[in-house]
Formats: structure tokens, sequence, C-alpha cells
């Protein structure tokens, strides 16, 4: 992370605009708290990532709320392509005041540098790609995968510097790390997978439990642990092992593998009201 902050603060000064790119589905835990310092004064183009995945109520008062904050916002699905052909036009109205001043120095043309920023595995490669309309990027479904910067233009006009993703080197508030983990965006060998399963079968039991019900077809009663929970699907999907013990660890894996690849429907992990924006 010292090194890609390092990497920031050396070429941000030649770059136009800032693109950050969060998971629609946590979009206050997937943004780093350094971004904002890091860069300062930049207009900021936020973009929205697999709104497929997210809760479409949530994400409008998502959107709302980064407009509110002087943001620019774009909605997308990176891996489908949704979105991604409007991110040129979006960063151009972005700096719309900004290319007219270049236009009356008689500079129209002139190219336009935009940094792209994210935590690691939040689709920012498959993001660029899509943009670009071709493979420039090296995109793979875990953290990590972007190891240095590199240029990758766009058009005529438009280049962007995509960036290894950012992530803190520790975290304050444990609901953060969990959601992270969560969506994929940190190892799985981080957190017990057993008990991060919990804690998600917890908080899809508090607010969809529908889901639960209609997905795995198990009772969701009141007062059901994460744990109870993750039992009941497991001996529903016949996961038994010696002795009709539930086989737990790989119904937590089949509950987050599911979760990430959005078989289990559209869900907002965190709220505008939640997070005090």
């Amino acid at each position: 992370m010292t090194k890609t902050k390092r990497m920031i603060v050396s070429e941000i000064g030649h770059m136009d605009a800032v693109c950050e790119i969060v998971d629609a589905r946590i979009p206050q835990s997937s943004r780093n708290p350094d971004v904002d310092e890091l860069t300062a004064g930049k207009p900021r183009l936020m973009v929205l990532n697999r709104v497929d995945q997210a809760d479409p109520a949530e994400t409008k008062k998502w959107a709302a709320a980064f407009r509110a904050q002087g943001f620019a916002v774009l909605e997308a699905n990176a891996r489908g392509g949704v979105g991604t052909e409007k991110f040129a036009a979006a960063v151009r109205e972005l700096l719309k005041d900004k290319l007219a001043a270049y236009a009356e120095k008689g500079q129209v043309g002139r190219t336009i540098r935009v940094m792209v920023l994210g935590i690691p595995n939040v689709g920012k490669s498959t993001f660029i790609n899509k943009v670009a309309k071709r493979k420039t990027a090296r995109a793979e479904d875990r953290p990590g995968v972007t190891r240095s910067k590199q240029w990758v233009p766009v058009d005529a006009t438009l280049e962007l510097l995509d960036t290894p993703g950012i992530l803190w080197p520790k975290f304050d508030d444990t609901e953060v790390g969990k959601r992270l983990a969560f969506t994929g965006a940190i190892k799985d060998d981080v957190l017990d997978i057993e008990e991060l399963a919990c804690y998600l079968m917890d908080y899809l039991a508090a607010h969809y439990a529908d889901v639960l019900r209609e997905r795995y077809r198990i009772d969701v009663e009141e007062g059901d642990s994460g744990y109870e929970l993750l039992e009941k699907a497991g001996r529903k999907r016949g996961f038994l092992m010696r002795g009709a013990q539930v086989d737990t660890e790989r119904m937590a894996r089949i509950l987050l593998d599911e979760f990430r690849g959005g078989k289990l429907g559209r869900f907002t992990l965190e709220t505008v009201e939640d997070c005090g924006k």
C-alpha cells in the first residue's frame, strides 16, 4: 500500500480527474479513507460497480449521497459491460469547464488523463478493459492482481492510469472487515470461513429472510443464529458427514460463493442511513 500511495502522490499533479471505483453492495466499506486526502482538489467520478448484484433502491440512495458530496456518479456492471459505454462522456461532462478553458486557449483535442483507483477485487481492471474495448489490464476474480501502474488509452484524447488496488493496512471497524470479506475484497484465509458465513447468514436473515427461505428451502425463525441457519441449509443440501453431522464448512463456502456470484439475489450490506451520509 505504501508503494501505491507514493505513486498516487507522484502522479496526481499530472491528472485532470480521478475515477474511484467502489462496490455497490458496500459503497462505504469499499472506499479507502486515504483516497480523499491523496486526491484532494481533483474532480471525482464515483463508479458504483456491480450494481447488478446490489439492491436497486439502496444504489439510488448511495448515488444521491455521493452527488451531494460533489462527485459525479456512474452506475456500472463492468463484467456485463453495462454503464462502461457512458464513461468517456461522463468524464468529459465532469471536466466541461476545464475543456472549455483549454478550447479558449486553442488547445482543442488536448489529452485528458484520469487516475483510476479502487480497493483490490472491486472490478477495476475489468471496468478499464470494458471502457478501453480491449484487454489491457489484467483482471481476475481475486484480490491483488494489478501489481503496478499502467497507462491505458481509451480514445485519441482520453487516457487512464490504472493503479494497484489500495487497501488500508488495518480495520478500525470490524464490520468493515466483514463486509470486505463477504464480497471477496480480502482473502478468505484472513477470517475463519465458517465464522464469516455465520455473520452473512445473520445479516441476510435480518434483512432478506425470504431469499434464504426460497434459495435454501429452510425455515428462518426469529432467534435463529447464523450457525443454526448454516446447519439448516447444509442439511437441506445433504452436506452430511459421519454421524449425520452437517458439514458446515462446505455449506459456508457454498453460501459465500453464491453470494459473491449473485446467485442469491441483489443485496446492499450497508445503507446511507447506517453510514451517516
